[in-house]
């Protein structure tokens, strides 16, 4: 049990150190790492959960602001809600999705059309990729719980 256990830590030091190097988080998801303790396990996954619903809602209204079916689009209400993605991009650590989203405000500023739709684009496969790898991420932390062992802090500096 103690090999698996060992095996599971490795495995997870491995991945999330992978997802840093990948540029999908940042600093800002170790110091939200840090804010979770015994007494509130599950909080960086209910910040996440909420961060995730909140990219569903954001990306629906960006998409639904760009759609010229629906008359002139409305490039400063596209904006609110990239900067609103971006805040909560960067509370979270989702470092890949911040940094798309600061192309996506120079496009929406230019009144870029194309250059809009392309990020929304991006931004909606990135974001469902950041959420797969964490996923990915938060089942190897139940596997090694559940062996009965202690998620390791990944110190990536």
């Amino acid at each position: 049990m103690d090999a698996l256990i060992s095996q599971l830590q490795r495995q997870f030091r491995d991945y999330t150190i992978s997802l840093y190097q990948q540029g999908f988080l940042d600093d800002q998801f170790t110091e939200l790492k840090k804010l979770q303790d015994d007494g509130s396990p599950d909080f960086v996954a209910e910040v996440l959960t909420l961060f995730f619903e909140d990219c569903v809602k954001l990306i629906s209204n960006m998409a639904r602001s760009l759609d010229k079916t629906t008359g002139a689009v409305d490039f400063s209400q596209v904006g609110a809600s990239v900067h609103q993605l971006k805040g909560s991009s960067s509370s979270v650590g989702a470092k890949r999705v911040k940094a798309l989203c600061v192309s996506f405000k120079e496009y929406c500023e230019a009144k870029n059309y194309e250059g809009c739709v392309r990020c929304l684009q991006q931004v909606d496969i990135e974001y469902k990729a950041l959420k797969t790898k964490l996923q990915d991420m938060f089942n190897l932390e139940k596997q090694i719980i559940q062996a009965g062992g202690r998620v390791p802090q990944v110190d990536i500096n």
